[in-house]
This record gives structure tokens, sequence and C-alpha cells, in this order.
């Protein structure tokens, strides 16, 4: 394993002045790279995610804060206090890089604007400064960036009555964020380092979303009744349920795998017949693993490598 001097931002120090999901995540990223991340936080608000009305809403808010801060500095200062904000001035005065997502009217107050950053640094250094959109709404959650996009009606199309409806567990728009944050900060420090000067650049949520997804779910096949391999369109590609209401996931496209599939689970089937759409196989495979319990289903895979498994 490489020592942390060995990794690409080992010595360098990125102040982590965000909260919530993206920015911490964005610093989460850089911290695996090796950077030194402080991450610096009103002593008596701290982060939504453990103080205020997420924490209070829902337990897993606390949790995600551990998990996305866990390699780094934690400081907590009095914002309305002179020697503190001296404090947390020479901390980011000194350092390479900095995610800026804290309002305009904070960073006044504190003397660290992106205009005091660059008359009191001398040497290279980066900001990135998150964004809800370029021209959009300014103000957005995860679920709002999913729904403008167009990414969430494809999460729509498996929803079987409207008493199933719900976002998606995971904060899709929100993760991609953090990614491209960390991302944009990189390509910042990159020309910092060349110019010898502060370089800044802003991230979107919604722009960043539409970059990455639309991909992914192309504009010019949403208006069909279109599905395809990740949605469910393919036997071989699906999820199953066992006998006592565990899941079986399988991904057998290759060859090898079908026909592994096939000779471990006594399946009768052609190779073609994984690529069937009309409900056939579909049918076969849900009664079959309909039929089993969980173990039996790890003791016909046994050590087989072959693209199954059950969901833990």
């Amino acid at each position: 394993m490489s020592s942390t001097h060995e990794r690409p931002l080992a010595e360098k120090t990125i102040i982590d002045f965000s909260h919530r999901l993206p920015g911490p995540l964005a610093g989460k990223l850089l911290a695996g790279l090796g950077a030194d991340v402080i991450k610096i936080e009103d002593a008596k608000f701290k982060d939504p995610f453990i103080y205020g009305l997420f924490a209070e809403m829902d337990n897993s808010f606390p949790k995600w804060y551990e998990e996305l801060n866990a390699n780094k500095t934690i400081l907590r200062l009095d914002f309305n206090n002179e020697a503190a904000q001296e404090q947390i001035r020479e901390t980011i005065f000194k350092a390479d890089a900095i995610i800026m997502g804290i309002p305009k009217k904070i960073q006044q107050k504190l003397g660290i604007t992106i205009e005091d950053i660059q008359k009191n640094v001398k040497q290279s250094f980066a900001a990135v400064i998150p964004l809800a959109s370029k021209e959009a709404m300014s103000h957005m959650h995860d679920l709002n960036a999913l729904a403008m996009t167009g990414l969430l009606s494809l999460h729509l199309r498996n929803i079987n009555s409207v008493e199933d409806v719900a976002p998606p567990f995971l904060p899709l728009a929100g993760i991609n964020f953090g990614q491209k944050m960390a991302f944009d900060l990189l390509g910042a420090m990159y020309k910092s380092k060349e110019s010898n000067k502060v370089e800044t650049i802003n991230s979107y949520l919604y722009e960043s979303t539409q970059e990455v997804f639309d991909a992914f779910w192309p504009k010019d096949i949403r208006d069909t009744d279109h599905k395809f391999l990740h949605n469910g369109l393919y036997p071989c590609y699906n999820i199953y349920q066992t006998k006592d209401s565990h899941f079986v996931v399988m991904a057998c496209v290759e060859d090898r795998f079908w026909q592994s599939f096939r000779e471990a689970f006594s399946f009768e089937a052609s190779d073609e017949d994984r690529f069937k759409t009309d409900g056939s196989i579909h049918k076969r495979l849900k009664d079959l693993f309909g039929e089993m319990t969980s173990q039996q289903v790890k003791e016909k895979l046994g050590s087989l490598d072959i693209c199954i498994n059950l969901i833990k």
C-alpha cells in the first residue's frame, strides 16, 4: 500500500468550508488522495447534518456526517469572535485550496471572500464555489435537480402505483455534484500551480447533473416506452426474490456466465433466451428463485464466480 506522501495531494492543505453533502463529499475524496483537509464550522451551529432541522428529522444524517468527515480535521470556532476570525483567515491564507460553501455575507464577516483571498495569498491557490445553477433556480435540493433534468422520470417508470411513489434512496444528484466539485477543484489547483495565483471555479448542481446523467438517459428516448439493460429489459440482468424474502441479483450477460448459471441451477434454456423480452424467461427465473431459500441459492452457487449474488 502507498504511503500518504506518495499520494498525489500529499502535503496539500484544503479547507472544507461547506456543509451537508456535496462539499463534504468533495473534501472526503480529496482527503482520500492524501490532502490534509480541514473542515471549519461555526461552534454554535456546526453542520446541519448534526445540528438543527436535518439532524432532528432523520437520524441517518449524523451518520452521513461521520462518514463524510472521518478523515478530516474538524475546526469549530466562534464566527463572532475576533480572535477566531483571525485564526480562520490565517488557516485559509496558508492553505492550498478551499471549498467555499458558505454564504457571501458570512464570507464578508470573516474576511475570507475570494477578493480577500486574492489580496492576502501570494502563492498558488484554488477555490471551488458550489452553486445551484447558472440559469435555473437559485436554490434547489437533490430532488429538484433530478426532476428538472428529467432523470427522475426514469425512476418513475418502474413505479407500479401511486402508492409506491417515493424518491430514490440515494441522493444521486448530490453525490454526483460532490464528485464534480472535487474534480473541478483539482482542475483549479492545476491551473493555479501554473499561474502561481488564485484561481476560482464555480461548480453547479443542476448543470453537473445534466452533464453526467444525460449521457445515460438521452432525451431522444425519454418519450418512448423504452427499456434497456439497466432497468430490467432482459431476464439475465435483473433482481429476483427468494422463498424466504431475500433478493438475488443476476447479471449473467456474457455467454460464459449464463451457461454456468444454467448448469449450476439445472435451468433449461438456450443462450439466446437470456435476451428474450416477452416475459417468459423472466417468469421462469422468478419461479425458480421463488421456490428456493437464500441458503439454497448460496449452496447452488458454491464458489462459482458468475455475477450472481444475494443482496446483503
